[in-house]
């Protein structure tokens, strides 16, 4: 079993900056891919960014040049700065870790989620 511990969400004025940490913990031996995803009221999950253990990158169109994932494989930790906020980037952010068992099965594992707002 994975735990996904997210922090650092709240309310920020837009062009402002935050960023969202995730700690992982208990079996998270083979976890490749880590991610942050969000849903705002009335609207599917999104991706937002992922990053795999190599620390490539993927990033959705709308956050592309604002937000910047990265990972400490040694903390078990990933990131999400974001800069240049939008009020469309409101919404509950969730991390996500993709764990690649040995039989090929993939199991993913979702944080509690954090809330970001902000304002115009």
């Amino acid at each position: 079993q994975v735990r996904l511990a997210e922090s650092g969400g709240g309310l920020v004025q837009a062009g402002g900056s935050l960023r969202l940490s995730c700690a992982a913990s208990g079996s998270i031996f083979s976890i490749n891919a880590m991610g942050w995803y969000r849903q705002a009221p009335g609207k599917p999950r999104e991706l937002v960014a992922t990053i795999t253990s190599g620390g490539t990158t993927n990033y959705a169109d709308s956050v592309k040049g604002r937000f910047t994932c990265s990972r400490d494989n040694a903390k078990n930790t990933v990131y999400l700065q974001m800069n240049s906020l939008k009020p469309e980037d409101t919404a509950v952010y969730y991390c996500r870790a993709d764990k690649l068992l040995s039989d090929a099965t993939l199991n993913i594992y979702w944080g509690q989620g954090t809330q970001v707002t902000v304002s115009s």
